[in-house]
């Protein structure tokens, strides 16, 4: 059976490839099945052995394509928030419709001005979140469709990425056979799907703690306002655990799956297991305590540089407090650890869908939620961000963009002092720090008072 009316989230992490495969029925959002397969040819999240990748996502697609029934040719995918960059984009057109009704045709053409604006030759925008538009003058409107005036405005925000990264990932998921969709931004993704509608909007900070890397995203306003990337996750923890206890990686990833604690207070002593000692003929015994100290190293190292960037720029106070998710919250004391080092609020979210209770599978459920969830509006928009990705876009979806009418550009504009930033721990520098400082001081207040 071919792929009809479901939604396939496709995650491609560093050390798993995790697919979800899902419905919408009767406005009720199901799980179908899922897929994994260990991951090739990627580093840090980024693809750096495309066939390797390919044949990874391949085996993942494959699974869940047997426990499904279905045969898969189309996937939402999701990009990491490596060298994210958030930007102003505004776009001005006017109506030249005889009637001055405002259609989605509009809206594309809108979308198609912003987006000009804060193009680039080194980055392309993978989401563009509308957060107003403006009718001759009137402004606060969410839908514009159907409204009657001769001007529309957007402002919006961009999210754009590495073109080269986004371009390598998208050739490995093409070579797997797939055609993609849509790309969402990870953070986006899970900010939405994970966070309720209060942490979004009084302020948040998410931390996925993944296998090849650890993100954490601050969501202030329904905005996503701030990511930083530490190059540090379960991979690391694995390869602590093999040169410590001088073990091979396949077995520390087993021993740490097993026998791990995040929090050492939690992990006896008493409790022991043998490893077999690369060189020794004679396996050695270790206890709960010592792996979980080894593993609470490295896990400190990964909070400690989180909650430096995030003391930086103000946002260790924000009331919605702190979402740890991912594969590494999976180990037990992984909560308490967080709050010995964040502070009691701190709150663990796994995916409660049946058959899908581990956070392994965060990422890959929000971006089939995610997509679910788009309005017609935003299926507009993000069908023309698409299109800068592939000119044929326009003739694998309805294409409301197919055909222009009359309506004529006015101006665009993109600034570049929006609520933003990323910066990859790999190039952090104190001078460009200091030159930031005072842009991020009033980052997360209220509107009333910036």
């Amino acid at each position: 059976m071919h792929q009809s009316g479901v939604t396939v989230g496709l995650d491609i992490g560093t050390t798993m490839i995790k697919v979800v495969v899902s419905s919408v029925e009767n406005h009720r959002f199901n799980v179908i099945a899922t897929g994994s397969a260990p991951s090739q040819g990627i580093k840090h999240g980024v693809v750096i052995d495309i066939n390797a990748t390919a044949a990874a996502v391949k085996a993942a697609i494959k699974q869940a394509e047997d426990k499904a029934n279905l045969e898969i040719d189309e996937v939402v995918l999701g990009l990491p928030a490596n060298n994210i960059e958030i930007l102003n984009a505004d776009g001005l057109v006017s109506i030249a419709n005889q009637n001055k009704r405002i259609t989605y045709q509009d809206v594309a053409n809108v979308t198609e001005q912003a987006l000009s604006g804060v193009s680039s030759p080194d980055k392309a925008v993978i989401d563009l979140i509308p957060q107003e538009f403006i009718v001759d003058g009137f402004d606060g409107i969410q839908d514009p469709s159907d409204m009657i005036g001769v001007r529309l405005e957007m402002h919006a925000l961009a999210y754009l990425g590495p073109n080269k990264m986004i371009e390598n990932i998208r050739t490995a998921v093409q070579k797997a056979g797939l055609s993609i969709r849509e790309f969402t931004l990870a953070p986006l993704a899970m900010g939405e799907s994970i966070l309720d509608d209060g942490e979004q909007d009084f302020g948040s900070v998410l931390i996925d703690l993944a296998g090849g890397q650890s993100t954490a995203s601050v969501v202030h306003d329904h905005k996503l306002k701030f990511t930083f990337v530490d190059p540090e996750g379960g991979d690391n923890i694995t390869k602590d655990i093999s040169t410590v206890l001088g073990i091979s990686y396949a077995d520390a990833d087993k021993i740490k799956k097993e026998h791990g604690y995040a929090d050492p207070d939690m992990a006896s002593a008493d409790e022991t297991f043998m490893v077999n000692v690369i060189g020794q003929k004679e396996a050695q015994s270790i206890s709960e305590a010592y792996l979980s100290q080894i593993i609470a190293a490295r896990l400190a190292q990964i909070y400690d540089r989180i909650k430096e960037r995030l003391e930086f720029v103000g946002a260790m106070e924000l009331p919605g407090g702190f979402i740890i998710t991912g594969g590494n919250t999976a180990l037990p004391g992984s909560l308490e650890f967080a709050r010995a080092t964040l502070g009691d609020n701190v709150h663990l979210t796994v995916p409660d869908q049946i058959g899908l209770r581990h956070p392994a599978y965060a990422r890959a459920l929000a971006y089939t939620l995610f997509d679910s969830r788009q309005s017609e509006l935003d299926k507009v928009i993000k069908q023309v961000v698409m299109e800068q990705f592939d000119e044929h876009a326009a003739n694998k979806v309805t294409p409301y963009h197919q055909v222009r009418d009359d309506s004529q550009v006015i101006e665009g504009q993109a600034s570049q002092n929006g609520d933003q930033y990323y910066e990859d721990a790999d190039d952090a520098s104190t001078g460009f720090f200091g030159r930031i400082r005072n842009r991020f001081s009033n980052l997360f207040s209220d509107d009333e008072d910036e």
